[in-house]
Order: structure tokens, then C-alpha cells, then sequence
């Protein structure tokens, strides 16, 4: 670790010798001699701020203004898969986490808000819903867990070096999708 450390400072330092952005100041302290490399900001104007008018330099900067490149907008692109899953995970990651935090919350401060969190009460109020609104209930956050669930599985393969192709990329994309759906309707229907 020692040894790769020092050669490493021995490049920069041979890298730098020879740039004109970089000075090199020797000094003498307490018996030994140290060298430190001063590099100039790279943001020093070439030109006195002074020397312009600021009416040139607004002009000038109108200028450079006029000739930049537009960037193009989200609109023009042909959605793609592997952004839309991309950002459902993200969303399916949030939405679960902030859940959870949120009935963490609930139930740490439900003693003393007298609001009753316990398992038993809530399995007598969700036995006493309709049977669309526990499959609507079950639905809404089944698919979420189960989406996050396997593209996180589609990641850790990644990470293997496997499937990084475009075929691979959409091969996964699909198995990611037809494992949700399946896994959410079994869990559904538990």
C-alpha cells in the first residue's frame, strides 16, 4: 500500500514538472526541505475584467449564448424499456420505504396518540372490508414489493457481468415484468 502510494505521488509529481498551470515551490523548514505544487485556478480570465466595457461583455456573452448547442428534449426520444424500468424501481423503492417509515412512525406514536396499531385490530378492519378493496389493498402494495423485488434479483446478475448486451438488457426487462405479475397475483390471492 506504502510503495503504490508513493509511486503514485511520484507520477503526479513527474506529471506536473513540466505543465505551465502548475508551479513548484521548494521551501526549507526545520531541516528538510519540502515541495509543494500550486496549481492556478483554471477559471483565471486571460483578459483584465477591466480592460472589457460591460456592454462588450454582455454583447460578447450573448454571442456565446447564440452559437450553444441546444440540447434535445426528453420528448424526441423513443421511450425505451430500460428507462421505464428504471424509474418505476426507483419509484417502487421509494413508495415501500416511505410507507414502512411512515407506519413505523404510526405505531411508535400511536400509545400516545390513542390510535390502536396493534396486529389484532388491524386484521379486525381489514376482515371487515369488502372483498374489492382487500384485493385493491393487497394489489397496491404487492406490486410495488414484487417489481422491486425481482429488478433488484435483475441488478445482482448484472453485477456479474451477465446480460449487459441489449438483448440480454430486454431478455431480463421482460422476465422482470411477467415475474412481477405473476408473483403479485399469487400474493394477491393468498
Amino acid at each position: 500500500m506504502l510503495s503504490s502510494r508513493s509511486m503514485q505521488a511520484a507520477f503526479k509529481f513527474a506529471a506536473c514538472q513540466h505543465s505551465p498551470f502548475v508551479t513548484t515551490v521548494r521551501t526549507s523548514a526545520l531541516k528538510a526541505s519540502a515541495t509543494y505544487q500550486i496549481r492556478s485556478a483554471a477559471t483565471t480570465s486571460t483578459t483584465p475584467v477591466e480592460s472589457i466595457p460591460a456592454e462588450q461583455s454582455e454583447a460578447i456573452l450573448k454571442e456565446q449564448r447564440l452559437r450553444r448547442p441546444v440540447a434535445p428534449h426528453i420528448s424526441i426520444y423513443q421511450p425505451q424499456l430500460t428507462w421505464y424500468l428504471s424509474s418505476l424501481n426507483r419509484i417502487a423503492g421509494v413508495t415501500l420505504s416511505g410507507g414502512t417509515y411512515l407506519f413505523a412512525l404510526g405505531y411508535l406514536a400511536s400509545p400516545y396518540l390513542g390510535w390502536h396499531l396493534e396486529s389484532a385490530t388491524l386484521a379486525a378492519a381489514f376482515g371487515a372490508l369488502p372483498l374489492a378493496a382487500k384485493l385493491g389493498i393487497k394489489t397496491v402494495v404487492a406490486a410495488p414489493f414484487s417489481f422491486h423485488y425481482w429488478n433488484k434479483i435483475r441488478h445482482l446478475v448484472w453485477d456479474t457481468g451477465r446480460f449487459l448486451d441489449l438483448k440480454g438488457v430486454y431478455a431480463t426487462g421482460y422476465t422482470v415484468l411477467g415475474l412481477t405479475a405473476l408473483t403479485t397475483v399469487g400474493l394477491v390471492l393468498m
